[in-house]
């Protein structure tokens, strides 16, 4: 579960240099990570994969159900069924308000 953060040492502009012999980072001092130089990258998320879907009508939910009249021994009785097929994702949606991503490494409040 979870899985937000990366776990990987791959590329990212917030990690630091990586290297053992940084002088900014002895066991007495707490240093903050460099951010490399990257115009275009923000400490912010501005979008986000929305988790609802379209469906043939142009609804949309986070889940469809199809009322289904099932008999048995004579007594009719309603099931719910999942729609799962012929749904269309709803896309990237812009947040009204930005969020600092989960792998920024800055300590925002110290209590």
């Amino acid at each position: 579960m979870g899985g937000s953060g990366s776990k990987s040492k791959g590329f990212w502009p917030f990690s630091g240099s990586g290297s053992v012999d940084d002088p900014t980072k002895d066991g007495n001092e707490q240093s903050m990570a460099k951010v490399r130089s990257f115009p275009s990258v923000t400490p912010f998320v501005l979008t986000r994969k929305s988790s609802m879907y379209f469906d043939e009508d142009g609804d949309l939910a986070h889940e469809f159900y199809e009322e289904t009249i099932v008999t048995k021994n004579g007594r009719k009785k309603a099931k719910l069924k999942r729609i799962q097929k012929n749904l269309t994702p709803q896309g990237i949606l812009k947040l009204e308000i930005p969020c600092i991503h989960v792998d920024f490494p800055v300590v925002l409040c110290e209590a």
